[in-house]
């Protein structure tokens, strides 16, 4: 048996760029996913049925040493709580900053799972065809938004550019203000700290929140070769300076609510996420 390489795949379609080793990719990523049936009894047919997705539209992650790691939004982690999301009635409108593709780490694609391949190719154009953010900002945040919650799936994509982004921080200010779901997870909540840009004190500060450890992106990405260098900036660190509170330390698929704020730790907690964030849309919506 050949033994699987610990080393990053080049990118043969960017320079200095990587994927993850095929021995991270074998531990980390699998065909199917847990998914194990939808867990509500009604579904939504009301007016305020669309959910927001912000996805990434970039893919390449530079890291310290320069190299760039060939990323994107996690196919799980998007795709498993829009399930759950649709399945229950909600309509998700995709945007991302500049109007371009979703992109995707098709590397983990869990290409055997039916149910989340359906509904992957039911979503396919809008991936492919995304709303610039900017040009719906005003609808989104108008007394009459027909969104009941903003979705940002993970990936290290997210940490790109979408942290810089003032329009993802209206979106997030508009969600906070009305009170409807920010539901994120793994590294998604980079997007988070847009809630920083031009605010006399962070939007999240002394929200509790899950996130994927800094000491995996640290340790365990480094060894097995999932990225081809260490990060800029860690996700946990960033958070906690300015403010948001922590909850997690390892992944175990836990899923937290604060206020309004879901999130979950890492593809582990993406269906579970897709269960709670549901159970927390319908209960809003149906009062």
């Amino acid at each position: 048996m050949t033994k699987l390489t610990n080393q990053p795949v080049k990118d043969r379609a960017e320079h200095n760029a990587y994927f993850p080793s095929d021995y991270s990719l074998s531990i980390y990523t699998s065909p199917v996913t847990n998914f194990d049936g939808f867990k509500f009894e009604n579904t939504y047919r009301g007016e305020k049925n669309k959910i927001l997705m912000i996805a990434s539209d970039e893919r390449y992650l530079q890291m310290s040493n320069g190299k760039y790691f060939s990323t994107g939004n996690h196919p799980v982690e998007t795709l498993l709580p829009m399930l759950h999301m649709d399945a229950a009635g909600f309509e998700i409108d995709i945007v991302t900053l500049s109007g371009n593709s979703v992109k995707l780490e098709m590397w983990a694609m869990p290409e055997k799972d039916e149910n989340v391949m359906k509904l992957y190719n039911k979503y396919i154009e809008k991936f492919e065809n995304p709303v610039k953010l900017d040009r719906i900002l005003e609808n989104i945040t108008s007394e009459d938004s027909p969104y009941s919650g903003v979705f940002i799936p993970g990936g290290h994509g997210v940490m790109i550019n979408l942290p810089e982004s003032s329009e993802v921080k209206e979106v997030l200010k508009w969600a906070i203000k009305e009170n409807k779901k920010i539901i994120t997870l793994c590294h998604g909540p980079a997007a988070l700290i847009s809630g920083n840009i031009d605010e006399s004190e962070f939007l999240f500060k002394n929200y509790e929140m899950t996130v994927f450890p800094d000491s995996i992106d640290e340790g365990a990405n480094q060894e097995i070769g999932y990225m081809p260098g260490k990060l800029k900036w860690l996700l946990a660190e960033k958070l906690e300076s300015l403010g948001a509170k922590i909850v997690n330390e390892a992944i175990s698929g836990q899923v937290h609510i604060d206020r309004n704020l879901i999130t979950g730790d890492s593809p582990l907690a993406a269906n579970q996420l897709g269960i709670v964030a549901v159970d927390e849309l319908l209960k809003m919506v149906n009062k």
